[in-house]
């Protein structure tokens, strides 16, 4: 607190309090009902010291208690120098050595400027009890917001577990400084951030950057409103490898529970479907969904609504076309803007033919700060050569044609050249195009079979486990999975491998030639992303790899 407030100010005045009670216990009759003022301030001091020491005040708070007990340090002393004022010692028959006690002087002390100690003392008590009412109420308060809080999350987790701020936070994270900003400043995108009701569609060959694209715009979005609880905003994320649980029917509750919790409070109607399923141990139907998703939509002034990777999204049952068929819905029916990016596929296109459309590709000069940023990866003869990087980054550039993943791949590729000449040959042959992906992983797949037998052979069993899982893998269950022996009835914890021996053989083969150090390519970056992630649902696990064009392990999308 300010000027050094502090509980032993409180003591201080407590015991100031205690020690005028006790001097009043010999006093006349008329003197009874200051003391009896007296005796309730202190006991509502003790009052507001518990408060002081059993609860965190805030800032406010602390300011009132510092001023109440200003004014009550105040009437204490002063009552303590009339009291000094008006008796005196003297020893009991005279005697010396004799008990000491204190003898009233009646006339001296006048009845008004009793009444007026008594009225600010009376005052003073007032203050303390109004702030110790205070601080009750707003526990209890405090208390069922707090039990309110637990009913509502338990609420929303039920709806859907499916939680894509783990991805955002992972692209945003890994977005170079700068990307996107055409996007942000082209007038289609101000377009559909200022008017109501706007689609626009970004669609993208594979590795143009739309993911980073995307993570952009949500973090643009969330930038501009800010505290804005008017303006709702819901993201998708769709990933191939998480159809399974990202039907239709989970991904629109993800939009309902993230619009959900936007609000201040818990709609009535989010709150039935979870009554009257959860006991059942049913789930609400795409219907009922559809539904509270409406609900909650007509309570916000406007909505932005952001889908990545349509093309990801389940297209067999019908499930892509189910939920963009209810997104139009609901935008039908609300304030709604809907910014969707995805590959170019027909069926997708058809989908948003009406609507406004930005190509997104890797500008030129996105792609040069990329390389810019991460030049100090090669080798020293690039470093020391102002003309050989300004050669590789006008090639690279040249070679990737909108293709955002091709200058890493590319730069990738250059990492164990040793001599300019090298260099300038690989530079040469640089693939373009969606061929050139297939060029990197099969360049890659000969540097781990270069390796020593066992370096190839956990190499492979890793990318394996990693390729084949039906979800993204916790380190720790890599571990186990790599660890697993066949025939064998119990688990070894001997056998397991440690993690650096995987990104060695992954990435660091220091026992091979330059040529043969490291993964290379996107799959070094898909290992070390997956071996240097903790958590057991990363989202940076999309794999792409051989006969597949597509790779946004990186973001590139």
């Amino acid at each position: 607190m300010s000027f050094g407030f502090s509980v032993g100010d409180f003591i201080a005045a407590i015991e100031l309090a205690n020690k005028i009670r006790k001097e009043f216990i010999d006093a006349p009759g008329q003197f009874k009902a200051i003391a009896d003022e007296v005796r309730t301030l202190s006991i509502v001091l003790q009052d507001a010291d518990f408060a002081f020491l059993s609860r965190e005040l805030n800032n406010e708070q602390k300011r009132d208690l510092e001023d109440i007990d200003t004014g009550c340090r105040n009437v204490l002393d002063e009552l303590q120098r009339i009291l000094d004022k008006n008796t005196e010692l003297s020893s009991e028959n005279g005697g010396v050595g004799k008990r000491i006690k204190r003898v009233w002087k009646r006339l001296n002390w006048k009845p008004e400027d009793i009444s007026q100690l008594r009225n600010r003392i009376s005052t003073n008590i007032g203050f303390l009890n109004a702030f110790n009412g205070r601080l009750t109420r707003d526990n209890v308060v405090k208390l069922i917001r707090h039990q309110e809080d637990q009913g509502r999350q338990a609420v929303l987790d039920w709806l859907t577990t499916i939680d894509f701020a783990a991805q955002q936070s992972d692209f945003i994270s890994r977005r170079q400084a700068g990307t996107g900003q055409w996007l942000l400043e082209s007038a289609q995108f101000q377009t559909w951030v200022e008017t109501n009701q706007q689609v626009l569609f970004c669609p993208g060959i594979p590795g143009a950057g739309k993911t980073i694209l995307t993570s952009t715009v949500v973090d643009y979005l969330y930038t501009k409103i800010q505290k804005d609880t008017n303006i709702g905003i819901a993201y998708l994320y769709c990933n191939f490898r998480r159809q399974d649980e990202q039907t239709a029917e989970e991904l629109l509750t993800s939009l309902l529970r993230q619009l959900a919790q936007g609000l201040p409070s818990l709609l009535g109607s989010v709150k039935s479907l979870y009554d009257n399923h959860k006991d059942k141990r049913t789930r609400p139907t795409f219907n009922e969904v559809s539904g509270a998703l409406q609900s909650v939509g007509a309570l916000y002034s406007r909505i932005f609504i952001v889908v990545d990777a349509l093309d990801e999204c389940q297209a067999s049952d019908g499930c892509r076309t189910k939920l963009l068929t209810e997104i139009f819905a609901f935008q039908a029916k609300s304030r709604a803007n809907i910014f969707a990016t995805s590959r170019l596929i027909p069926e997708i296109n058809e989908q948003f033919k009406d609507s406004m459309r930005l190509e997104i590709r890797a500008s030129d000069y996105n792609v040069q700060r990329y390389l810019d940023s991460h030049m100090l990866q090669l080798p020293r003869c690039v470093l020391r050569s102002s003309e050989l990087q300004g050669e590789i980054k006008a090639e690279i550039i040249k070679a990737t044609n909108g293709m955002f993943l091709l200058a890493q791949l590319h730069l990738d590729s250059l990492k164990g050249k040793t001599s300019p000449k090298a260099i300038r040959a690989a530079l040469e042959k640089l693939p373009t195009g969606s061929a050139a992906y297939d060029n990197a992983y099969n360049d890659a797949m000969r540097r781990i079979e270069g390796q020593l037998a066992d370096e190839e052979k956990l190499a492979k069993r890793v990318l394996s486990w990693i390729t084949c899982a039906k979800r993204p893998l916790a380190t720790s269950e890599l571990e186990h999975a790599l660890a697993t022996e066949l025939r064998e009835s119990q688990f070894d914890e001997e056998n397991l491998s440690p993690i650096e021996d995987m990104v060695s053989s992954t990435i660091q083969h220091n026992n091979t030639s330059s040529e043969s150090r490291g993964v290379g390519f996107q799959m070094q970056k898909l290992i070390s992303r997956q071996l240097a992630l903790r958590t057991s649902h990363s989202t940076s696990s999309r794999v792409g790899f051989a006969k597949t064009t597509r790779s946004s392990n990186n973001g590139f999308s």
